[in-house]
């Protein structure tokens, strides 16, 4: 599922292909979509592809690292959930396992029941 790559002398750990999931809870439909990238540009673009292909979605919340020029680059969002609820820990976990060059997105379509700021990742 995944492998170990050295950048600038470090370690980090990658998907090898693109993963997709999807699941129901409490009537909300989440995908998720998780990619390999090898830029920011990348990633954007990516994001861009999700956003077009969900366009009737509530909210497509993100957390991508990648390895370019040297440094890790890091950028996240909620994307309209509540505050500190998406994006924060899907970057969270991404950094803690170590893992670099990778675009997690997922989708929400709401189904009718908040989830109380519980985290959707």
């Amino acid at each position: 599922m995944y492998y170990k790559f050295f950048k600038g002398g470090k370690m980090f750990k990658t998907i090898e292909k693109a993963i997709s999931n999807e699941i129901v809870e409490k009537k909300s439909r989440f995908i998720t979509n998780i990619f390999y990238i090898e830029s920011k540009e990348e990633a954007e673009e990516k994001l861009l592809e999700i956003r077009k292909k969900y366009y009737d979605a509530k909210h497509n919340c993100f957390a991508y690292r990648v390895y370019e020029e040297n440094k890790i680059y890091e950028r996240f969002s909620d994307d309209g959930e509540p505050s500190g609820t998406a994006g924060s820990p899907m970057i969270n976990i991404l950094k803690s396992n170590n893992l670099c060059n990778i675009l997690v997105v997922i989708t929400r379509y709401f189904g009718g029941v908040l989830l109380r700021n519980r985290r959707i990742s």
